[in-house]
């Protein structure tokens, strides 16, 4: 991590630190505004940070980690793929479109639009490849939340002014939810370990029995697994083609969430799933997360494909790669 990512690190952790899973759009937004965090990954000639996905990697990842309520990571890469597109606002993404895309204009639904009341624009994935940017002007939003509650809207759009892209916009969806899950997976260990130590049954901490410490040193084990998955990703993105990487991370990092949040709320018990307590917004979050842009399925079925159609020459070749 080079000194400007350290700086990046410091300013984006005390301020998620300090929203959490409390914070709202229309209270919380302009501070997010204020540091230029949507430009991260802008060009400095057009205003931004110019910003790798290694940068992004840290703001995704510590969003995870805090829970945070804002869709920050969507905004970002909204921001990113409708660079040139004349649009102005809060951009946000979708997992999906169904509809027709001609003359510049789109007609049909997009399902799964974070966070998308008050968005100026959705980028959502095209039903050819690549992704379009469509402005929210005149479109209709039906609202609908995910398990943790945040908005996953749907919009129905009859001419919509379109803007196509050459990114997949699902397969960065897909790379926000990884990172969001290592941080996350990070703060529950965290969390758990914390109250092992400190929590006593028949006169000992909890930390002291052997099944309890095999439970946690699992944990640990798919929580790194997660964060190595996810700077893999990042690095990829930075060389250019990821298509391998983004679904070897989305499948290791959503496994890693079931055992993760299992072996979470085991060690918290009952506290665990309590309104008050702060386990629940993240485990919540997690499960959310390895459902959202591809769940174990998906990625499965791509990644088999990907090593079938390369051939079983290139198998051991592709599984151990060095990144960066």
């Amino acid at each position: 991590m080079n000194e400007q990512q350290h700086m990046l690190t410091e300013m984006v952790d005390g301020l998620f630190a300090g929203l959490g899973p409390s914070a709202t759009i229309e209270k919380n937004w302009p501070q997010i505004e204020e540091l230029g965090l949507t430009t991260l990954l802008l060009p400095e000639a057009d205003g931004g940070f110019g910003g790798s996905w290694q940068d992004a990697l840290i703001v995704f990842r510590l969003s995870g980690y805090h829970a945070l309520s804002l869709p920050v990571p969507e905004a970002v890469i909204a921001a990113r793929l409708a660079s040139g597109c004349g649009l102005q606002g809060r951009g946000t993404i979708a997992s999906r479109s169904d509809g027709r895309l001609e003359g510049g204009r789109f007609t049909g639904t997009v399902h799964g639009a974070v966070q998308s009341a008050g968005a100026a624009y959705i980028v959502a994935p095209a039903t050819d490849g690549g992704s379009i940017v469509l402005s929210t002007e005149g479109a209709q939003r039906k609202p609908a939340n995910n398990l943790a509650g945040e908005g996953r809207d749907v919009w129905a759009f009859d001419g919509a002014s379109a803007f196509a892209v050459t990114e997949d916009v699902f397969e960065l969806g897909a790379f926000a939810r990884v990172a969001q899950i290592a941080g996350g997976l990070d703060a529950a260990l965290g969390m758990s370990v914390s109250y092992a130590n400190d929590r006593k049954q028949f006169g000992r901490p909890l930390a002291k029995f052997q099944a309890v410490q095999q439970s946690l040193a699992t944990f640990a084990g798919e929580a790194a697994a997660a964060n190595c998955a996810a700077m893999g990703l990042a690095q990829a993105l930075d060389r250019g083609n990821a298509d391998y990487e983004v679904a070897a991370a989305k499948l290791r990092a959503n496994r890693a969430v079931g055992v993760g949040t299992s072996s979470a709320h085991q060690a918290h018990g009952a506290i665990g799933f309590t309104k008050e307590y702060d386990l629940h917004p993240i485990t919540r979050r997690l499960w959310s997360a390895r459902s959202e842009f591809g769940g174990d399925s998906h990625w499965a079925t791509v990644l088999g494909g990907k090593v079938i159609t390369a051939g079983a020459h290139r198998f051991w070749a592709d599984l151990t790669a060095l990144t960066d």
